[in-house]
């Protein structure tokens, strides 16, 4: 079996991460294989300085295959391996692999240092594997990368992030019991805490929709969900997601919520009475 690899942190696999595996997949090669790291190599490199991630391994894993590629080879990123040369890294990773291509980013960095580029990667290659890079994609005035999608993420913007990422932010979890307040008003909700090292979106109100993992047919249901915590009686932060026209128990479930569009900001109310009227007119918005 040949083989074209597609390699990248890929985090987010945005549209750019996606131009780099349809470009492995036009090599020739009978799979496509996503060679990616984990942990991101700033969480070796500079840990004080780690950015949170826009999906967990697991997320980038899936997001991966949807995108196009056959296989995914993980590495571990490690202080040995971020020490490695250029050429040690395209010896002792890339040649035992036999790739017939190798397709990266314009941006992609290998090696000690980041000392390796994709000009290098071709000189390496020294005619055993092709070397195709792709160009940095642009959108509506945004460089498609991960950090740009992560700038419009916490301010909120996730309908703009959607148009960098090619589908609508998410993020996943399991869901916890609550304060139990949102079924007593009327708005059961499913309840999710923000991972520390994840991207979560800006406090607020947004149109999003919820799917079960282990939901094999992907249905995703259209829910209003909050993000932040509760002013009004002052919870702490959760992502919130209530499934419109809908109340199921999915306490312990394995759940995806994502985000369409931004709704409102936090708001603290002066009665139970004000919030339930807004909650009815967040649903009615999201629907």
């Amino acid at each position: 079996m040949s083989v074209a690899l597609a390699i990248g942190t890929f985090d987010g696999v945005h549209l750019g991460h996606r131009a780099v595996i349809d470009l492995a997949a036009r090599a020739g090669a009978s799979a496509v294989v996503a060679v990616t790291f984990w942990p991101h190599p700033l969480a070796v490199l500079d840990p004080g300085g780690a950015h949170p991630l826009l999906q967990g391994l697991d997320a980038r894993e899936d997001a991966l295959l949807e995108a196009g590629a056959d296989e995914i080879l993980l590495l571990e990123f490690t202080s040995e391996l971020a020490a490695m040369t250029p050429a040690e890294f395209v010896e002792q990773v890339l040649v035992p692999m036999a790739p017939v291509a190798v397709a990266v980013g314009e941006n992609f960095t290998f090696g000690a240092r980041g000392a390796g580029t994709p000009a290098l990667l071709a000189h390496l290659a020294a005619l055993r594997f092709d070397v195709l890079t792709s160009q940095t994609i642009a959108m509506d005035g945004y460089p498609v990368s991960s950090s740009a999608i992560r700038s419009l993420v916490q301010a909120g913007s996730v309908r703009q992030a959607a148009g960098l990422l090619g589908r609508d932010f998410s993020v996943r979890g399991e869901v916890v019991h609550g304060d139990h307040r949102g079924r007593l008003l009327g708005f059961p909700t499913a309840n999710l805490l923000p991972a520390n090292d994840l991207v979560t979106p800006a406090d607020g109100v947004y149109a999003g929709w919820l799917r079960r993992l282990d939901d094999t047919t992907g249905a995703m249901m259209p829910s209003a969900v909050s993000v932040g915590d509760n002013p009004t009686f002052g919870t702490s932060r959760r992502v919130e997601a209530h499934v419109i026209d809908a109340d199921l128990d999915l306490y312990g479930v394995q759940v995806e919520i994502g985000f369409c569009r931004w709704l409102r900001g936090m708001v603290t109310f002066g009665s139970v009475d004000e919030l339930v009227a807004q909650m009815g007119r967040d649903v009615d918005a999201s629907r």
